[in-house]
């Protein structure tokens, strides 16, 4: 069942979402040559239990940590370990939080010093992908709208995008109705309504779009070895369109 949120519903997303805006904004001062992934982890547990919330993804389903971290190959779910990032490493970072009984969830791929042309053109082409998805979630449109905004653009580039990983609704919950493929054709789907609110999630690989596994049961990779990256916004549909909880520049409802 999809949860149309009302408009205080939404604001309360908007403060959950907004921490996680900040936590990322924090981390990208930490991100760099030498830092261990469990530091960061630590970082932004701290820092999110600071702002009087609860790290969203810790304990969830399992898993064990504030943060997904997920370097170059590994497209979702990396769990945070011991490892140093080193220069030229992509490292993708999801952070979720609870706040007030409303979840926020949002997602970036960082660069780690200098990158290569290649990897810089990914995190670009990744990142324009989930605005080119958000343009699309408006009343009138339909689901598949998003995903095929997403597909087409980044399938123009010679990329792929995942299909097993999608985004999805939230609010109480941190993965509500609907699931929000990041593929699909235009025209189809539920109608959109104002009142949704959806975390949108492209995981764009630089090869092909096969993944697996890794045998810690959470890290999920590419089939081929390339690099993968991921972004996501918290957003809420509105009767005059997308509005983006999880960026500071947001007014809500005002």
């Amino acid at each position: 069942m999809i949860r149309l949120k009302s408009n205080a519903e939404v604001k309360k997303l908007r403060k959950a979402a907004i921490i996680v805006f900040e936590t990322l904004e924090m981390l990208s001062h930490e991100i760099r040559p030498g830092v261990t992934l469990k530091r960061l982890d630590t970082l932004a547990e701290d820092f999110i239990r600071s702002k009087n919330a609860i790290p969203g993804f810790k304990g969830m389903y399992g898993f064990p940590a504030t943060l997904c971290l997920s370097p170059n190959n590994m497209v979702v779910h990396g769990v945070p370990n011991n490892i140093e990032l080193v220069e030229s490493d992509i490292l993708g970072v999801d952070c979720g939080t609870l706040l007030d009984g409303f979840y926020g969830d949002s997602a970036r791929t960082y660069a780690v010093g200098e990158i290569s042309d290649n990897r810089k053109k990914l995190l670009h082409v990744t990142q324009e992908a989930l605005y080119k998805g958000i343009e699309q979630a408006k009343p009138g449109n339909r689901l598949r709208d998003i995903g095929h905004a997403i597909q087409s653009y980044v399938e123009s580039f010679g990329y792929s995008v995942v299909r097993e990983m999608v985004g999805h609704g939230i609010g109480r919950d941190l993965h509500e109705e609907p699931q929000v493929p990041n593929y699909g054709k235009a025209g189809t789907g539920i109608l959109l309504k104002a009142g949704m609110t959806l975390a949108i999630e492209p995981m764009v690989n630089m090869g092909t779009k096969d993944i697996y596994t890794h045998k810690d049961g959470w890290a999920v990779l590419t089939k081929d070895g390339q690099d993968s990256a991921h972004f996501e916004h918290t957003i809420a549909i509105t009767e005059d369109g997308p509005v983006i909880l999880s960026h500071s520049d947001t007014t809500i409802f005002d």
